[in-house]
């Protein structure tokens, strides 16, 4: 059995800035679209996200944060520009907040996970919390739908606006309606991974959120538009993506670079692999995923910031649950610096309310 060391660093109190919310560790989990279909997001699959079985037998909490996000429905329509041949409309908009909805799936199976793990660990000292995606008006589409009696024009800044109001608000609704008595929602995300289709509406977006109670937040990709200007934005909170895994030819400092990049400019980091992280991929990247672990030690990232998990589809799921000992070994490592995360001396210091 094989085992990655790791030297830990002192925690540096000059850097307790660096990532300011109450998030600690937010999965992200792709739900809405037909595509995904192949794996469906049921109590079973939510399982080791929330309540973690090592493979020593122990038992622990893992994720306190979970993103619902899609980028299109998998039938034709996007939403966030440039994933499919249209933009989806209203009665898409509306459809993706029911796949949300479905009962046994999605948001009811994870509040379920989340009650039977209190049974059997008692209830965690933190909220689980909940992240939905906003689908983006595009500009300068013209068959979006209607909206208070008129048709809706994005080309235009105020439609562009009261058609995410209208999504916020419908959310909310339904929210307060299903009754998750376990997931506390923290906020709304912005699915555009940078800011050229959105900064003219981001600002009024982000004030209507607040105005609510919710945060706003947003994961821009390495080098997009606006990445490091996320506060001018309003954004309330933004995670930086290395965009390491995916390339073998960006070399391993790309991520000492993200996690200095993320420092100076408030961010929390993401973490990145797929299924290509399993011992039996045909193109196997665990020493890309490794990499990330060992820099996140290098640069303090485990003890002074928070951490968005981009996994692909449900590659941790896959992971904790392979009958490959390699795979459990490095879920196990993973799991293991978010178990350590939870605990409650050094939750409450990651944590900044």
């Amino acid at each position: 059995m094989m085992f990655i060391v790791f030297t830990l660093f002192p925690f540096r109190s000059e850097a307790q800035s660096y990532g300011k919310t109450n998030i600690v560790d937010l999965a992200l989990i792709y739900h809405g679209g037909i595509h995904r279909d192949t794996y469906e997001w049921t109590k079973e699959r939510f399982a080791p996200y929330v309540m973690y079985e090592n493979l020593k037998g122990q038992k622990n909490w893992l994720f306190d944060g979970f993103l619902f996000l899609e980028f299109k429905d998998g039938k034709g329509r996007n939403y966030a520009p440039g994933y499919d041949k249209l933009n989806a409309r209203k009665i898409e908009w509306e459809w993706l907040i029911d796949r949300h909805f479905e009962k046994n799936k999605a948001l009811h199976a994870l509040n379920e996970v989340i009650a039977d793990a209190i049974g059997v660990l008692g209830k965690p000292h933190f909220k689980h919390k909940l992240v939905v995606g906003i689908p983006s008006p595009i500009r300068n589409q013209k068959d979006w739908g209607r909206l208070h009696s008129k048709e809706l024009d994005f080309s235009k800044i105020e439609d562009r606006v009261e058609a995410s109001k209208w999504y916020i608000e419908t959310f909310l609704t339904r929210f307060k309606q299903e009754q998750l008595e376990n997931l506390e929602l923290a906020g709304f995300y912005w699915v555009d991974e940078d800011v050229r289709d959105g900064k003219e509406i981001l600002i009024p977006i982000g004030d209507y959120i607040r105005s609510t109670a919710h945060q706003f937040y947003w994961i821009p990709y390495w080098n997009a538009p606006g990445n490091f200007d996320w506060k001018q934005f309003k954004f309330d909170f933004a995670w930086l993506q290395p965009n390491h895994f995916f390339n073998n030819k960006v070399d391993d400092t790309r991520i000492d670079e993200a996690c200095t990049k993320a420092r100076e400019f408030n961010m929390g980091m993401e973490m990145e692999f797929d299924d290509r992280a399993l011992y039996r991929a045909d193109e196997n990247k665990r020493f890309r995923l490794e990499r990330y672990m060992e820099s996140f030690h290098k640069n303090d990232v485990w003890k002074t910031s928070s951490i968005a998990y981009y996994q692909g589809g449900d590659s941790f799921y896959k992971l904790a649950t392979s009958t490959e000992i390699k795979d459990r070994e490095i879920a196990d490592i993973l799991a293991t610096e978010i178990v350590e995360r939870k605990k409650r001396k050094v939750y409450n210091r990651l944590v900044k309310e």
